[in-house]
Protein backbone atom coordinates (compact mmCIF):
# COMPACT_ATOMS: atom_id res chain seq x y z
CA UNK A 1 0.00 0.00 0.00
CA UNK A 2 2.53 2.30 0.69
CA UNK A 3 4.12 1.96 -2.68
CA UNK A 4 0.76 3.27 -4.75
CA UNK A 5 0.45 5.97 -1.81
CA UNK A 6 3.80 7.30 -2.90
CA UNK A 7 3.67 7.50 -6.41
CA UNK A 8 0.12 8.89 -6.46
CA UNK A 9 0.47 10.85 -3.82
CA UNK A 10 -3.63 10.54 -3.31
CA UNK A 11 -5.65 8.61 -1.03
CA UNK A 12 -9.55 7.61 -1.81
CA UNK A 13 -11.34 5.38 1.28
CA UNK A 14 -14.78 4.15 0.56
CA UNK A 15 -16.63 2.11 3.06
CA UNK A 16 -20.08 1.58 3.81
CA UNK A 17 -19.79 2.18 7.54
CA UNK A 18 -20.54 5.48 9.07
CA UNK A 19 -16.85 7.48 9.08
CA UNK A 20 -17.06 8.49 12.55
CA UNK A 21 -14.98 5.83 14.58
CA UNK A 22 -14.96 3.49 12.00
CA UNK A 23 -11.93 1.13 10.66
CA UNK A 24 -11.48 3.47 7.84
CA UNK A 25 -10.76 6.31 9.93
CA UNK A 26 -8.35 4.42 11.70
CA UNK A 27 -7.24 3.52 8.20
CA UNK A 28 -6.76 6.99 7.47
CA UNK A 29 -4.65 7.62 10.27
CA UNK A 30 -2.24 5.22 9.62
CA UNK A 31 -1.56 5.74 5.63
CA UNK A 32 -1.20 9.96 7.03
CA UNK A 33 1.32 8.90 9.60
CA UNK A 34 3.34 6.55 7.20
CA UNK A 35 3.04 8.37 4.24
CA UNK A 36 2.81 12.03 5.25
CA UNK A 37 5.65 13.67 3.14
CA UNK A 38 4.48 11.27 -0.34
CA UNK A 39 0.88 12.94 0.00
CA UNK A 40 -0.62 15.65 -2.60
CA UNK A 41 -3.86 16.43 -0.55
CA UNK A 42 -6.00 15.76 1.91
CA UNK A 43 -6.90 11.89 2.52
CA UNK A 44 -10.55 11.52 1.68
CA UNK A 45 -13.43 8.98 2.74
CA UNK A 46 -16.83 8.70 1.29
CA UNK A 47 -19.09 6.56 3.70
CA UNK A 48 -22.58 6.16 4.56
CA UNK A 49 -24.30 9.30 6.84
CA UNK A 50 -24.42 8.62 10.17
CA UNK A 51 -26.98 6.96 11.64
CA UNK A 52 -27.81 4.66 13.82
CA UNK A 53 -29.64 2.09 11.02
CA UNK A 54 -29.98 1.28 7.42
CA UNK A 55 -33.62 2.44 6.16
CA UNK A 56 -35.97 0.09 4.83
CA UNK A 57 -36.92 2.56 1.98
CA UNK A 58 -35.00 2.13 -1.05
CA UNK A 59 -34.49 6.16 -1.82
CA UNK A 60 -33.46 6.51 1.64
CA UNK A 61 -31.10 3.67 1.82
CA UNK A 62 -29.42 4.73 -1.58
CA UNK A 63 -29.25 8.75 -0.21
CA UNK A 64 -27.22 7.16 3.32
CA UNK A 65 -24.45 4.83 1.68
CA UNK A 66 -22.06 5.77 -0.90
CA UNK A 67 -22.74 5.32 -4.71
CA UNK A 68 -20.88 6.45 -7.63
CA UNK A 69 -22.39 10.44 -7.77
CA UNK A 70 -20.90 10.34 -4.29
CA UNK A 71 -17.37 9.15 -5.12
CA UNK A 72 -17.31 10.92 -8.50
CA UNK A 73 -17.16 13.91 -6.67
CA UNK A 74 -14.11 13.50 -4.41
CA UNK A 75 -12.61 11.84 -7.07
CA UNK A 76 -12.58 14.89 -9.11
CA UNK A 77 -11.80 17.23 -5.93
CA UNK A 78 -8.68 14.98 -5.33
CA UNK A 79 -8.04 15.48 -9.10
CA UNK A 80 -8.32 19.23 -8.69
CA UNK A 81 -6.10 19.85 -5.39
Amino acid sequence: MNTLCQSHGKILIITEESIECSFALGLAGRLQRDNFSFLDAPIQIVGSVDTPAIPLNSSLEAELLPNAEKVKKIIQRLLIY
